[in-house]
């Protein structure tokens, strides 16, 4: 049933606001904090909003020009008919002091004006850990991001991400693997645009067992000044941030630098000093970040309890006394099975059939005939 405009909600009107061109979450954020949103909408129209320094403050060198571009396009809009789409898509919105907007966002030094949530936005709740990393990851980095999130998810660590390619996508998919506490994703687009393609699944079960949230109207593409936006969400959302994988700049980056402007702690992983995928890790660390090495070193920055963190430093079965020799000698770099077996002096088909256990317990993976150790086997 569509609606007039005497019966929307202060939403709708900043629905409508989120979906002006040009309006940003700064411009959208200093309007409705200067008037409720259906007012902040009747000043766009008239372009009454100029004569208001804070709010002009936001809108570059140019105001006259944005003032003119805004309430050409707002004539433009029919306020019930956008929200009407969004209620039938059911998309959650929440506006800037209404109930229903997360706490933890709330509370920020630059909160969303405007809030779109599809999911379970209930899940916004206890200890939260950001994951975030490059979208061209190692091997390396997308299984350790896969096995921290899984492990602080299983803790009852909510996982937040952004559902970008690499780091991001193997965070959620170790979050989901836990199936303890729910995933939460922080987008650059409207919900009904899945961006990257190719995390469609993903996007679908992280909406179903967590939430998904944007600053975006629906229908907003990807567009590139988003992302920044949405990392600085994801650094509000999280008590402590993670950095995997990631280059000297970018997304990553970002979120840190958005992090340290909130207090919020930040860990990085180290990884090898020849991989380009490391050096934005590697400067962290030699910087002064924390160093994670497994979920338990999360964990007690998080305040919970060494005995949950010892709890967590593996579910794979022990390996047998005979291959736990082989582990060892596989060391930390990935190894062909000829110098595996030189540095084990075991005959190849008993090494062999210890690599396979290893593999099959999740120690070991083998890519193209050279094995590589992914967890560590200490009690």
């Amino acid at each position: 049933m569509s609606r007039t405009s005497g019966d929307l909600p202060p939403e709708a009107w900043a629905v409508a606001l989120a979906g002006l061109p040009l309006m940003g979450p700064a411009r959208l954020l200093a309007l409705l904090r200067r008037w409720a949103p259906e007012e902040s909408w009747q000043r766009v129209c008239c372009e009454g909003w100029l004569r208001d320094r804070t709010v002009v403050a936001t809108a570059g060198k140019e105001p006259a020009a944005l003032a003119q571009l805004w309430s050409a396009a707002a004539t433009q809009v029919d306020v019930a008919a956008v929200w009407q789409r969004h209620v039938d898509f059911g998309v959650g919105v929440a506006a800037l002091g209404s109930p229903a907007y997360p706490a933890p966002l709330a509370n920020d030094i630059e909160p969303p004006g405007v809030l779109f949530m599809s999911g379970q936005p209930g899940v916004i709740s206890g200890p939260r850990v950001a994951i975030v990393g490059t979208r061209s990851a190692t091997r390396y980095g997308l299984d350790l991001a896969y096995e921290l999130a899984r492990e602080l998810a299983a803790a009852g660590v909510a996982v937040v991400s952004g559902l970008a390619l690499g780091i991001d996508g193997a965070a959620h998919a170790g979050a989901l693997a836990a199936d303890t506490a729910p995933p939460i994703a922080v987008v650059g687009s409207g919900l009904d645009t899945v961006y990257p393609r190719r995390n469609l699944s993903l996007w679908r079960e992280v909406e179903r067992r967590g939430v998904v949230l944007g600053e975006a109207p629906l229908g907003a593409p990807p567009e590139r000044w988003r992302f920044p936006a949405r990392n600085r969400l994801i650094a509000t959302l999280a008590d402590v941030v993670i950095v995997v994988e990631s280059r000297d700049t970018g997304g990553s980056m970002h979120t840190v630098a958005e992090a340290e402007r909130r207090g919020r702690p930040v860990f990085a992983a180290p990884g090898p000093i020849r991989s380009a995928t490391s050096v934005g890790t590697n400067r962290l660390l030699r910087d002064g970040a924390h160093v994670v090495c497994d979920a338990g070193d999360v964990l007690v920055a998080l305040g919970l309890s060494s005995a949950l963190c010892r709890s967590l430093r593996d579910r794979r079965p022990a390996p047998a006394p005979e291959d736990a020799g082989v582990l060892d000698a596989i060391g930390w770099a990935p190894i062909s099975l000829d110098r595996l077996a030189a540095r084990t002096q075991q005959p190849l088909g008993q090494l062999a059939l210890a690599l396979n256990r290893l593999c099959a317990q999740g120690w070991v993976v083998e890519r193209s005939g050279w094995f590589e150790r992914v967890a560590r086997s200490e009690p």
